[in-house]
């Protein structure tokens, strides 16, 4: 029980960006916290090492719990560093948060963010004993309170799912994320939170790919979501995406954990639209006097179009054919011209090993690691003959045996 209870707060402290508490520097008098490879949405500083000069002034960067974080002026004269714990203006009260970014950097984030200097609010000062200490308590909550909030909402039968619990660092409020396909009437359950938890009580929905962010998880890649890692804004995915290139129009491959479709469609798009621009138009079939041969597949970055004889026929063999070669076809095409054969014309892909499709879907079925195998039966034994020496004592022993096992003569 120990052992759980260890882990379960260990897990709260990771989703603000530490494993080990914050250590306080007597010297400075502050605390910071050194932990700087578990934080979701981390940036690296390579401007580091170079003198500032920030655009917006004196702005750092402080984050929250899981992906949330914020810009606010730093107007007191001591400077802050990457991991001090800060206690910052919110509404009502004060949060307290971690330092995760200065100096020009956060100008060039802001910019990328579209975030202004106006009315950004402030940082009161390094974070005291006092003010840790009622953080620590507020992270402790979190876990208790949301198990309870689910349940009541539960209660209430309402079409929502409670995906976060965040508590402001003074304990003054609490902050609920969750998501609902529809809208959601939760006037009582508000109050039977003001009644459960003694605090301020703030309700914000999100959507399927800001609750996968928040909550974290391994994608099919075997790598942390990039959502939770380190993309920060999210692009809208259309299935054109998977068209352009090449992909398999499964839903169940190319959608997320979030049930939305992947964000990784969009990393390689720019450069498969570039690479296909001089592509020629796959819908147009080419004349042969074989017959039409329709488009089947394209390999974009090797220029490669495979190209068969049937539109629909699986089994079809698929001819490859360099996109300079069809782009040629289809304007001897337009000319009125019949190609002899595609294979002829096709000179730089010739020594190219035809492709045979084959539909292997469905052949194996998954049940047949259950079906119980028959043991094979034994074959029996037959007895061993034991070969009886001719020894002058033993013809007299036959001999009585015979007239034993010999049936009386009525």
């Amino acid at each position: 029980m120990r052992v759980f209870i260890i882990k379960k707060m260990t897990d709260n402290y990771i989703t603000r960006g530490f494993i080990n508490k914050p250590v306080y520097n007597v010297e400075e008098g502050r605390f910071n916290c050194q932990c700087t490879g578990c934080n979701k949405l981390n940036v690296f500083d390579w401007l580091k090492n170079i003198p500032e000069n920030n655009l917006y002034g004196n702005v750092v960067e402080v984050r929250f719990k899981n992906t949330r974080r914020g810009y606010y002026i730093n107007n007191s004269e001591t400077g802050l560093c990457v991991g001090d714990v800060v206690a910052v203006e919110a509404s009502p009260g004060h949060d307290i948060g971690i330092v995760s970014l200065t100096g020009e950097l956060v100008a060039l984030q802001m910019k990328l963010h579209s975030v202004t200097s106006e009315n950004l609010k402030k940082i009161y000062r390094k974070a005291k004993p006092n003010d840790v200490e009622k953080w620590y308590q507020a992270i402790d909550k979190e876990s208790e309170m949301m198990l309870i909030a689910r349940q009541l909402v539960t209660n209430l039968e309402l079409a929502m799912k409670i995906s976060d619990v965040e508590f402001q660092g003074d304990k003054t409020k609490a902050t609920f994320y969750y998501t609902s396909d529809e809208r959601v009437d939760f006037r009582q359950l508000i109050k039977d939170f003001a009644d459960n938890f003694k605090v301020r009580i703030e309700m914000k929905q999100i959507g399927a790919r800001q609750e996968a962010g928040k909550i974290g998880g391994i994608g099919v890649c075997g790598r942390e979501l990039c959502c939770s890692s380190w993309l920060s804004t999210f692009m809208s995915v259309s299935t054109n995406a998977a068209r352009c290139q090449e992909v398999s129009l499964n839903p169940q491959k190319l959608a997320g954990q979030c049930g939305k479709l992947k964000c990784c469609l969009n990393h390689e798009l720019k450069c498969y639209i570039d690479a296909r621009t001089d592509f020629p138009n796959t819908s147009i079939p080419l004349e042969t006097e074989r017959g039409r041969a329709y488009h089947n597949k394209t390999d974009v970055y090797r220029r490669i179009i495979w190209y068969s004889f049937e539109e629909n026929n699986e089994n079809e063999t698929l001819i490859p054919l360099d996109v300079d070669v069809v782009k040629e076809i289809i304007r001897l095409n337009k000319q009125g011209i019949t190609v002899k054969d595609l294979e002829a014309s096709n000179e730089q892909h010739a020594k190219e090993p035809l492709v045979i499709y084959k539909n292997a879907v469905g052949e194996d079925s998954i049940n047949r690691f259950e079906e119980k195998r028959k043991r094979k039966r034994k074959p029996k034994k037959q007895p061993d003959t034991v070969a009886v020496e001719n020894k002058p004592g033993n013809e007299q022993k036959r001999s009585r045996n015979r007239k034993k096992n010999k049936p009386e003569s009525k």
